[in-house]
């Protein structure tokens, strides 16, 4: 497994303690690394997703909210909410990072840690989120 799918697996660990434990972020980060360990490039990783999302959980969480027709917020899965939460960082603020290698990673996320419908509800959210925003096309051309 490299790097970053490792880092995108402990983002999803790191993103659900803070929603079950309220927490500061960096307070949160050190409590994880403390007690696991990991190789830099996946920790660095993980950190700048972490702290992507936290900076921008606000509209990452709207942008969710349109594309969740007839789902409360409420009623979306913590693991399916920050999986999505994480994959829409990287599509809107991450411009390293194609679009399609966001998504299929999203996906196993949700198929690996959520439920057996997670993965389709994932990729449902988040091709309506690529279908209403051209420039992530483009980055991957």
């Amino acid at each position: 497994m490299g790097s970053r799918r490792k880092g995108r697996a402990v983002t999803i660990q790191i993103l659900y303690q803070l929603e079950m434990h309220e927490t500061a972020v960096d307070q949160a980060l050190e409590i994880f690394w403390e007690n696991h360990q990991y190789p830099e490039a996946v920790q660095e990783f993980a950190d700048s997703l972490v702290r992507g999302v936290f900076e921008h959980k606000e509209k990452i969480d709207e942008i969710i909210m349109a594309r969740a027709k007839n789902w409360a917020f409420s009623r979306i899965t913590p693991i399916d909410r920050n999986i999505l939460r994480a994959a829409v960082y990287e599509l809107l603020f991450r411009s390293d990072i194609p679009y399609k290698v966001t998504l299929n990673e999203a996906i196993e996320l949700g198929k690996t840690f959520g439920s057996e419908k997670s993965g389709s509800f994932i990729n449902g959210i988040l091709d309506n989120v690529i279908n209403t925003n051209a420039d992530l096309k483009k980055k991957d051309s």
